[in-house]
């Protein structure tokens, strides 16, 4: 008997290992779970996106305020936003896994539930490949791997064929507004910039130090770019454009390169960039035509 039970514990010590999970986040930190997760609690839109881009999306019993994509999402319970979440009702829900956003989420309200026992997994992807490997590690914690993999996949590939595209096209001056007030735009670290060189655009503002830098009016007028880029507060709102009609001399205005790119496309880091950057490169291309009709 005892023979018999020490090889039953020795093989239940080897399912349970070969079940665990690990995976190292964005702050470097190695995180192990005992199984795939299976009741996620997701922080910020994107790692709602990303989690659900990993195939995980039916483990997901937590998110926080505007986490509207994929539209099934909007049915999971919220418990606050992204600057502060409701612990108590987060804990409630008891989570198996807590994906908390790198630089957006409060990082006390994280170490409490940390110090709670609950695993809290970083991510902040700051490149097209972090998207991928992001997708993957996701995928991998939930035990969704196929999916998952299979989606960072055509990610990849997608962004592959957009870089090979517009290798050799016409270098073109843009400005992208992040904001209107105070006005703010992105450097070329910045996942966007990276979209905007991907695309052969010159970011007018690439070598500012900050990632998102503050500007004023009379920078943009005499970075004078030959397009103008933006989102706004909301994903059909062009307000922010129209704001630059009334200067008629800018490149921008006087050929009419004022181009509208609904922000979720665009300002998060998930496969959706993929869409976003389509309608970037598709966006310069029509300035690029422009140029060469304008006298």
């Amino acid at each position: 008997m005892g023979k018999r039970l020490l090889m039953g514990l020795m093989l239940l010590a080897g399912a349970v290992q070969a079940d665990e999970r690990c995976a190292v986040d964005d702050r470097g930190r190695e995180v192990c779970l005992p199984a795939p997760a299976e009741r996620i609690a997701a922080l910020s839109p994107g790692a709602t996106e990303l989690v659900y881009a990993a195939g995980a999306g039916e483990r997901v019993v937590a998110v926080v305020e505007y986490s509207d994509y994929p539209p099934e999402a909007r049915e999971v319970a919220s418990v606050g936003s992204h600057t502060r979440v409701d612990l108590e009702r987060l804990l409630a829900l008891a989570p198996d896994l807590v994906i908390g956003w790198v630089t957006g989420n409060p990082a006390e309200q994280l170490e409490t539930l940390e110090a709670l026992g609950l695993p809290v997994f970083y991510i902040e992807p700051r490149s097209f490949e972090g998207v991928a490997t992001t997708i993957e590690r996701l995928a991998h914690l939930a035990g969704s791997e196929a999916a998952g993999e299979a989606e960072a996949a055509r990610f990849r590939d997608g962004m592959a064929e957009l870089a090979e595209r517009y290798a050799e096209a016409a270098p073109l001056s843009v400005f992208y507004q992040v904001w209107d007030e105070p006005l703010m735009t992105i450097n070329d670290d910045h996942l966007i910039g990276q979209v905007l060189s991907l695309c052969g655009g010159v970011n007018v503002f690439g070598g500012l130090e900050r990632l998102v830098p503050r500007l004023d009016e009379e920078a943009v007028l005499a970075a004078d770019p030959e397009a103008i880029l933006a989102g706004g507060m909301g994903e059909e709102n062009r307000a922010w454009l129209t704001h630059w009609e009334q200067y008629p001399a800018l490149t921008a205005v006087a050929r009419d390169n004022l181009f509208f790119v609904p922000p979720s496309l665009i300002q998060r880091p998930t496969p959706r960039l993929l869409e976003g950057s389509r309608l970037f490169c598709e966006k310069l291309e029509v300035a690029r035509d422009r140029r060469e009709a304008s006298p």
